[in-house]
């Protein structure tokens, strides 16, 4: 019987207008670890509701077990995670490259990478979550033939990223359901221009281009009425110069700046203008994906 724990980083996804495409990877982890037994299954450390064979990270490792051929064991599944739930950060995918590496690892390793990028996709339905965490840094990714295609960015090392995290969660599914399912022209040209210029702006460190680059034409104008406060804290943060963002579905914010006071005065303004209760977290680029601890 063998054992062995995968750490996963945070990740969040969008990054204004890559909808489905940017994600980048962040210094939350989820630690999950697999030890195969006789005895079926056991997941502990995590809520009951979570803890049958719907979990993720159970789904993913028994979906590549089954790409192996090979036999699903018992197995006991700890989870340790400080990536909240439901918030944007993405919480299930680090569960999905959990499983689908833990089964990989205990295995011998028959599978790279992008194999299990491969089979995680194919449950997640997209790869801006999954490819930075597998990957870790900043990734962009589309579907190609039905396989995920991903590619790694150069970032600016002066960059912060505040995220703010409500006291409410956000499930993915009812964000996507306020999505139109078509778009314009000129919406789908404003995003893929300004998707570009994000890119280049991160790669730079121009917090100014950053700013006026992650503007989104294609999700957040129609998110945002399901998150309480988003107007009162982007209109401030616009004060401030920093850019500003989704991260992922939400409901958490994300806040990107290379000022490094930013953090102390978002904390105190959010106390007087917003109605919920609100966590800014300060986080720093990953740029180390999944791994064996």
């Amino acid at each position: 019987m063998g054992a062995v724990t995968i750490r996963v980083p945070a990740t969040t996804a969008n990054l204004g207008p890559g909808f489905d495409a940017f994600g980048c990877a962040l210094s939350l982890y989820t630690d999950v670890t697999f030890e195969e037994t006789d005895c079926g299954l056991e997941i502990t450390g995590c809520d009951e509701a979570y803890a049958g064979p719907d979990n993720l990270a159970y789904t993913s490792y028994c979906a590549v077990l089954a790409s192996l051929s090979e036999e699903v064991r018992g197995v006991k599944i700890h989870i340790e995670t400080q990536i909240p739930i439901c918030r944007g950060l993405g919480s299930s995918a680090a569960l999905l490259v959990a499983g689908a590496m833990g089964a990989n690892v205990l295995r011998g390793n028959k599978l790279s990478t992008q194999g299990l990028l491969n089979i995680t996709n194919a449950m997640e339905g997209h790869p801006d979550n999954l490819a930075p965490a597998f990957y870790g840094g900043l990734t962009a990714s589309m579907v190609d033939g039905g396989l995920p295609v991903s590619v790694s960015f150069p970032l600016h090392p002066d960059w912060e990223f505040l995220a703010l995290v409500p006291n409410f969660n956000l499930p993915t599914s009812k964000a996507r359901a306020v999505l139109p399912d078509q778009v314009s022209r000129a919406d789908a040209i404003y995003n893929i221009a300004h998707g570009a210029l994000v890119l280049k702006a991160l790669e730079l460190g121009d917090e100014k281009l950053l700013r006026n680059a992650m503007q989104d034409r294609l999700h957040q104008n129609y998110r945002r009425s399901l998150i309480a406060d988003y107007d009162v804290i982007e209109a401030f943060i616009r004060t401030t110069g920093a850019a500003f963002c989704l991260s992922g579905a939400g409901p958490t914010l994300l806040c990107i700046t290379r000022d490094k006071g930013l953090r102390e005065k978002l904390t105190q303004k959010l106390s007087t203008i917003t109605q919920k209760q609100w966590q800014v977290l300060p986080l720093h680029i990953e740029f180390q994906g999944a791994h064996i601890l």
